[in-house]
């Protein structure tokens, strides 16, 4: 355990962070999640306006606040673009 005044800080400077940085992946996690969902349901409108809420979301933690690195977040992004892409196509052609 630390010992120091400042080690103490650091210690509960951490913990906050660590704390915040789950909050925000869990998050990320949902909202993907809602996306997969409304894909599953075949569900367009739906699956766009979530695309756009958790884009919008996991473009911000990994450009401002760091909690993803920037291209980790971009992949997501990419990932579930493409998917929510595939449903259209697939909608439009039928």
């Amino acid at each position: 355990m630390a010992n120091h005044k400042s080690a103490l800080k650091r210690v509960r400077q951490n913990q906050k962070r660590r704390l915040r940085n789950k909050m925000r992946k869990t998050r990320i996690k949902n909202l993907t999640k809602a996306v997969e969902v409304a894909i599953a349901e075949n569900a367009h409108e739906k699956a766009k306006e979530c695309l756009h809420r958790a884009q919008k979301y996991i473009e911000k933690i990994g450009h401002k606040r760091g909690t993803l690195h920037r291209k980790t977040a971009s992949r997501k992004v990419s990932r579930l673009t493409r998917k929510v892409n595939a449903l259209l196509k697939k909608t439009a052609a039928s």
